[in-house]
């Protein structure tokens, strides 16, 4: 067995020497896939650095290149249909030596160029340059990155938990008599209800209520949320709010906008973007056109701010105390909070706290699995 942290060492080494961008972290990760697959074969070998090494589809051809001259080519086709594959093909136990041109050789002593097109297979794309923005900082993102990963975000479904519906279904094993469809089918034996129908209710999923901060100090993470916020009204029953001076709904903006233009929409919808910011008011608002009519009632309300409000800390307390009374989770997403150095000192973030169910941060690609799974939370855990 080959010393695999030399093999990966060296193997990235060659790579940076062709001109291929290898960082400490990929050679950390390819190590790890050695270590966690132990791959036996050259393909096999060929797929973990494939899937660990390159960031750009650019980046395939040239890495083949150093693959075929390092290793000699992927795996035969005993391999590839499953069988043992030749000594030849098995890895090597010491990484050839790093000069242009060096390649192993096989038993009857013939170099491995000439066949090694000929046995190439293909192989699907295993690597995106989306790996590479995934635990970037959504404020460390430049514009085409950000639409980049706004692919990623349409596929993005946030679900929350299932409440009962006054709508019911037939069940075998319902607590509940359904006397009406008893007594109908009653009819077909002479009066007699042979056999009783049971019902239990059916379940919906729980509304969800949005509402993002577009303050000033929120501007870097303002247009990824907001992309994100375009998943969220596309869901069932989404709410999609925004706010800074002022409270503004966008979900008709966004559910009538493509995915293109809905940052455009809805910045024009928000007037008071990277203005200043009155969350205790703009709550307040929303408390009292919205929250009372219904649609706060057993929802799950996800507001997304860092906690700077301009009024005082005892009105935000009042309103989210209010809030938190009929909403069934509050979701307090504040990307600060990815600082390990992070402390609620914030006049606002110290008052809403309390009455948080959760506090995430969701600043990357990486950190939303925090956010959803906080959203689709079965329980209270206030």
């Amino acid at each position: 067995m080959p010393d695999l942290p030399e093999l990966a060492a060296s193997f990235t080494a060659v790579l940076r020497d062709a001109g291929i961008e290898v960082g400490p972290d990929r050679t950390r990760a390819f190590a790890r896939a050695l270590t966690l697959l132990t791959p036996s074969t050259t393909r096999e070998l060929r797929h973990c650095a494939l899937a660990t090494l390159v960031s750009d589809p650019g980046q395939i051809e040239p890495f083949d290149t150093v693959f075929r001259e390092v290793f000699g080519g992927p795996a035969d086709r005993a391999v590839q249909r499953g069988q043992p594959g030749d000594p030849a093909r098995s890895l090597p136990r010491t990484l050839p030596g790093r000069v242009p041109g060096a390649r192993e050789a096989t038993a009857d002593g013939r170099s491995r160029e000439a066949g090694a097109q000929q046995r190439e297979a293909p192989v699907p794309l295993a690597a995106s340059p989306l790996d590479r923005l995934a635990s970037r900082d959504f404020a460390d993102l430049s514009a085409e990155e950000l639409a980049r990963l706004s692919e990623v975000m349409r596929i993005l479904v946030l679900r929350t938990p299932t409440r009962p519906s006054r709508r019911h279904r037939t069940a075998h094993h319902g607590r509940r008599i359904d006397v009406r469809r008893t007594l109908s089918e009653s009819r077909r034996t002479g009066g007699h209800p042979l056999r009783l129908r049971r019902f239990v209710p059916r379940t919906r999923s729980r509304d969800l209520v949005v509402l993002c901060d577009i303050s000033g100090s929120m501007e870097p993470y303002a247009r990824a949320m907001l992309q994100l916020l375009y998943c969220a009204a596309r869901a069932a029953r989404a709410e999609v709010f925004t706010f800074a001076t002022r409270l503004t709904r966008l979900t008709p903006v966004l559910r009538r906008a493509g995915p293109d233009d809905a940052l455009a929409r809805a910045g024009r919808a928000a007037p008071d973007w990277s203005g200043g910011t009155r969350i205790a008011q703009c709550l307040a608002e929303f408390n009292e056109r919205f929250g009372r009519r219904g649609m706060a009632h057993g929802a799950v309300v996800a507001i997304v701010s860092d906690g700077w409000d301009t009024g005082p800390p005892a009105d935000l307390a009042t309103h989210m105390a209010r809030l938190s009374r009929v909403a069934y989770r509050v979701v307090w997403v504040n990307p600060r909070t990815a600082s390990p150095r992070y402390r609620p000192l914030v006049a606002g973030m110290a008052a809403a706290l309390p009455y948080c169910d959760a506090v995430v941060s969701a600043h990357s690609l990486a950190a939303l699995d925090d956010f959803t799974a906080a959203l689709s939370a079965p329980r209270r855990r206030r």
